[in-house]
């Protein structure tokens, strides 16, 4: 097609600044696929930001949990023991009843046995005796089998009682105990309850980052596939004064820097470059291009759907064309961003360009494409 005049260029540029500035100040701008990536991506920042909070909110709940859960243990431990010491002295103050029913019970057979119940008298000990030293012997016998028998009584009491004093004292331990232990039990509780909920919450955040992700990527394929499907309202092919001379694409400098698609410009670590673009874009390779060619680059030309506008502003360094020759700039206006590439050949309806970052991979490809 032929060459848009000088008077047509600012025509166009004239209508271009008049729908910017109305679309700057009408309240009633429809948003852009940028701008609801950015707002997604704001957002997937704060959900970030929230998953962190409560990752440390949760790692106290845990070292809560784990803290109880070793009291509980050792609570446990101690119930444990007691329990098992309660086992014993029931078993030993049984022991000790059956001993003193035992004892008891000598105690009867001994008094009967020795008639300590008042059936023989001492005159009749003294006279069943061969002499006064059997009688001594049987006084001191009945007197050591009485005393045997009352210690023996005693020291069974005093264990019984013994036995029941520390059942007792279990008793109270292991009461105090269970209500420790039921305590503890409800913190515990408590603590894995907000750990629950806290984990609810990291879920809740993680699938609304999960979706906007699945936006972007969503968002981001559209415009991959604009790049590579037929724009609308065709390409325009941007042709810069100047001699062309070969060049090797693969000498691109930024070919090993940075890459992002991070909005608001060079936020990851990928420029600008030189002429004002993001390194491994399709417009930092195409400025390249064109200046590797020996003419001059356009510099801060803005996205690539922005550099038809940008290019009527520049009609001394460049002209716009609807049909290709090799070293021209084809541009798509399609999508967000759009997409630069730059023409190697031409061949009927079709032209082969080198470009940058068609996949929005920061890679390079060669494509043929209809016009």
């Amino acid at each position: 097609m032929q060459n848009i005049t000088i008077k047509k260029k600012f025509s166009l540029l004239g209508l271009t600044a008049v729908l910017a500035i109305g679309f700057v100040v009408s309240p009633f701008a429809q948003a852009t696929p940028q701008d609801e990536i950015n707002q997604l991506r704001a957002e997937n920042a704060q959900n970030n930001a929230q998953v962190r909070s409560l990752a440390g909110e949760a790692a106290s709940y845990e070292d809560a949990i784990r803290q109880l859960s070793a009291n509980i243990a050792a609570v446990q431990a101690k119930i444990d023991e007691n329990t098992a010491q309660q086992a014993r002295l029931n078993e030993q103050i049984a022991a000790a009843e059956a001993e003193l029913a035992k004892q008891r019970d000598l105690i009867g057979q001994n008094i009967r046995s020795m008639y300590l119940d008042g059936d023989i008298s001492t005159l009749e000990m003294l006279a069943s005796s061969k002499d006064l030293s059997d009688f001594v012997d049987k006084e001191q016998y009945r007197g050591t089998v009485q005393n045997k028998i009352r210690v023996t009584l005693e020291k069974i009491q005093e264990l019984r009682l013994t036995l029941k004093a520390q059942k007792e004292a279990v008793e109270l331990l292991l009461k105090d105990q269970a209500a420790q232990r039921a305590q503890l039990a409800a913190s515990y509780n408590e603590q894995s309850n907000l750990l629950a909920y806290n984990q609810s919450q990291r879920d809740a955040f993680n699938a609304k980052t999960k979706a906007n992700s699945k936006r972007i990527d969503e968002l981001i394929a559209a415009q991959r596939r604009a790049n590579f499907g037929a724009p609308d309202g065709g390409y325009y092919f941007l042709r810069f004064k100047g001699d062309i001379k070969s060049f090797n694409p693969a000498n691109y400098p930024y070919a090993n820097a940075g890459f992002g698609m991070s909005p608001g410009g060079c936020a990851d670590n990928d420029g600008p470059d030189k002429w004002g673009y993001c390194t491994r874009q399709c417009v930092s390779f195409a400025a390249w291009a064109v200046e590797a060619s020996g003419r001059s680059a356009p510099r801060y030309y803005g996205n690539a759907r922005d550099w038809v506008a940008a290019a009527y502003a520049h009609p001394g360094d460049v002209d716009v064309y609807r049909s290709p020759e090799p070293g021209d700039v084809a541009i798509s206006t399609s999508g967000y961003w759009g997409h630069a590439m730059y023409v190697t050949s031409v061949n009927g309806n079709k032209f082969t360009t080198w470009e940058y970052n068609g996949n929005l991979n920061g890679q390079r490809s060669d494509t043929t494409r209809s016009y």
